[in-house]
C-alpha cells in the first residue's frame, strides 16, 4: 500500500510518498527556515503563505523522485494537528482536494502521532522486534510529551510539559547567548567547544511525568546577565568562552531532566523499548543519554526524520489504515490536539 503524507503544521512544507509503512519512496521538504530566522521565530501568517507558494511544487518533486504516478497512490494522509492554523488549513485542504479529484481515501493524522512512526522508517519495527508497551518521548518547537504506546493506535499520556516545550526553550535560550534562529542546532554547536564546568538548575517536578522547562531559560538569563554577556556587547558574541560554557549547561541540564524522566517511566511501567521523536530527538547530547542510561531497546530516528517531514505522516497513515480509521470530507484542522 502507497501513501501520499503531507506534512504542513507548521514551518516545513512536506510531502512524501512511503509503502507499506516502512518504505520511503521519496520525502521531499521545503524549509522556511532562512525566511523566519530574520524574525528569530516562525511568522505564522508567512509560514501559511509560503505553504501555499511551495506544496504544489513539492508534490511535484515527491512523485518525480519516486517515479510513481496518481494511479499508484492507495491513499492519502494529512497532518490535522496539532500546528499553526494557517499551516495546516493549507495541507488539509489541498490533501482534500487532492484525495477527492482522485477518487482516494483520506486519512488525518495527529501529529505528534507522526513523530512516533518516524521510527518504523529505516528499518525498524519497534512493536516487532521489542514489543509493546513502548515509552514515546515528543520533544519539538511546541511540544514535550511523554505517552505510554500499549499497542500500534493505542496511547496513554503520562507527562507533558507545564509550560515551555523543549525546542521553545532551545530557541530562547538562542536569543539570549546572541546565537540566532532556529536555537536547538545553534546550542549544541556553541556547547561542542565548551570546557568549563557551568551548571544550570533541574526542574524534576518529583512525582509527575511533566516537564517545566521555563525555569532554566529564567536561570540562563540571570547567569548571562551576571557574567556580563546579556545584553550583548562589542566584546562578548556566540563565540565567546561564557557563552559556550552557558550553551553547554542549558543543553546538558535540559537533556539530563528528558531522559532520567523517560528512563523512569520505562522502568516504572515495564516498557519493552524506548522511542524518541521530534526535532530535539535531533539533539546529540540527548541520544547519547538516552544511549547510556536505558535499560531496554532505545528508538531514534535518524536527524532528517526528527524533524517534521511528510514520511512520518505517510508512515502513520498506512498504520491507521490497518485499524480502518478514515476520515470524511468534512475533516477539520485541530490546532490544540493532543494525546487523547
Amino acid at each position: 500500500m502507497i501513501i501520499l503524507g503531507f506534512e504542513t503544521s507548521c514551518d516545513e512544507t512536506a510531502v512524501s510518498l512511503v509503502e507499506d509503512g516502512r518504505n520511503i519512496l521519496s520525502n521531499v521538504i521545503a524549509s522556511q527556515v532562512e525566511l523566519h530566522a530574520r524574525y528569530g521565530g516562525v511568522v505564522p501568517e508567512i509560514a501559511s503563505r509560503q505553504h501555499l507558494l511551495e506544496i504544489i511544487p513539492t508534490i511535484r518533486s515527491a512523485f518525480s523522485l519516486s517515479g510513481l504516478g496518481w494511479g499508484d497512490v492507495d491513499a492519502v494522509a494529512v497532518t490535522k494537528g496539532p500546528g499553526l492554523a494557517g499551516s495546516l488549513l493549507v495541507g488539509v485542504n489541498v490533501a482534500k482536494s487532492l484525495a477527492f479529484s482522485k477518487r482516494l481515501p483520506l486519512i488525518g493524522i495527529n501529529h505528534l502521532e507522526g513523530h512516533i512512526y518516524a521510527n518504523w522508517l529505516e528499518g525498524h519495527d519497534p512493536g516487532a522486534e521489542s514489543g509493546f508497551p513502548l515509552i514515546c518521548l515528543i520533544t519539538s518547537g511546541g511540544h514535550t510529551d511523554l505517552v505510554l504506546m500499549e499497542d500500534i493506535g493505542k496511547y496513554v499520556l503520562l507527562g507533558r510539559t507545564r509550560d515551555d516545550a523543549a525546542g521553545e526553550a532551545f530557541d530562547k535560550a538562542a536569543r539570549i547567548l546572541g546565537l540566532g534562529f532556529p536555537g536547538g542546532p545553534l546550542v549544541q554547536k556553541a556547547s561542542e567547544g565548551a570546557k568549563g564546568t557551568e551548571i544550570l538548575p533541574r526542574a524534576w517536578l518529583k512525582g509527575t511525568d511533566d516537564f517545566s522547562f521555563s525555569g532554566i531559560k529564567t536561570a540562563l538569563l540571570n547567569k548571562v546577565k551576571d557574567r556580563g554577556v546579556y545584553p550583548l556587547t562589542g566584546n562578548s558574541g556566540p563565540d565567546s568562552t561564557t557563552v559556550r560554557e552557558m550553551a553547554s549547561a542549558f543543553q546538558e541540564s535540559v537533556s539530563e531532566v528528558m531522559a532520567v524522566k523517560t528512563i523512569d517511566a520505562a522502568r516504572r511501567h515495564k516498557a519493552r523499548g524506548i522511542i524518541l521523536g521530534g526535532g530535539v530527538a535531533a539533539n546529540s547530547k540527548l541520544r547519547a543519554m538516552l544511549r547510556d542510561m536505558s535499560p531496554v531497546a532505545l528508538y531514534i530516528p535518524s536527524p532528517s526524520l526528527c524533524t517534521d517531514n511528510g514520511a512520518m505522516i505517510g508512515a502513520a497513515g498506512y498504520f491507521q489504515t490497518r485499524n480502518n480509521l478514515w476520515d470524511s470530507w468534512d475533516m477539520d484542522i485541530y490546532p490544540n490536539l493532543g494525546f487523547s
